[in-house]
């Protein structure tokens, strides 16, 4: 059994601005540093006394956000995962929310031009958090700080699509926690609030 723990990342001035960043690397700004401290503090208290490891997307915003959170627990990252990337959002990355919608339509049914399909998505960032599990050590709980749209397809995977519910959305360094037992997962505490 494994509890896995997964962190949004810290604000970028892209998300300060509303605009869909995906696999564009944009680092941290200023707040989302601070977010990832305050983040970190939580963890450090949570996990005191604990051995615990800490991966990431090797995206620079989770990246820097996962050793942030890192550095307060006493120990390093120990892996950056590709397929913890976001979601690639293809000809929509740098857009503006209302923009988006005006283009695409709903979200998570729009058909964007080169965008990463939502099961694609979903596979990858199964496949990557299994690999991190896997590779820690028994008994050794896992954190891992990855993105808003792959931790959205994580949470409804692991719900079976009752979360997130309709108008919810994972702030920034907001933590969302499970067990796992083998193949059954169990969700512990949610980050989700209303939009």
């Amino acid at each position: 059994m494994t509890i896995l723990t997964l962190v949004r990342h810290g604000e970028t001035a892209w998300n300060y601005e509303g605009r869909i960043q995906g696999s564009t690397d944009i680092p941290l700004n200023d707040t989302g540093r601070v977010q990832a401290r305050g983040i970190a503090e939580t963890l450090a208290a949570e996990y005191a006394g604990r051995e615990v490891v800490v991966v990431s997307s090797d995206l620079g915003r989770a990246a820097e956000t996962a050793d942030i959170i890192a550095a307060a627990l006493g120990t390093e990252v120990s892996r950056r995962f590709p397929g913890l990337q976001e979601r690639s959002y293809g000809e929509a990355e740098g857009m503006d929310a209302p923009t988006f919608y005006d283009t695409y339509g709903p979200w998570h049914a729009a058909d964007v031009p080169g965008a990463e399909t939502w099961p694609v998505v979903r596979e990858r960032a199964l496949a990557a958090l299994a690999e991190a599990v896997a590779s820690a050590p028994d008994g050794v709980d896992v954190i891992a700080v990855a993105h808003g749209a792959l931790i959205r397809e994580v949470i409804m995977f692991a719900t079976d699509g009752e979360f997130p519910r309709e108008g919810e959305r994972l702030p920034n360094c907001s933590a969302t926690t499970f067990r796992l037992d083998g193949d059954h997962w169990e969700m512990l505490a949610y980050a989700g609030v209303a939009s």
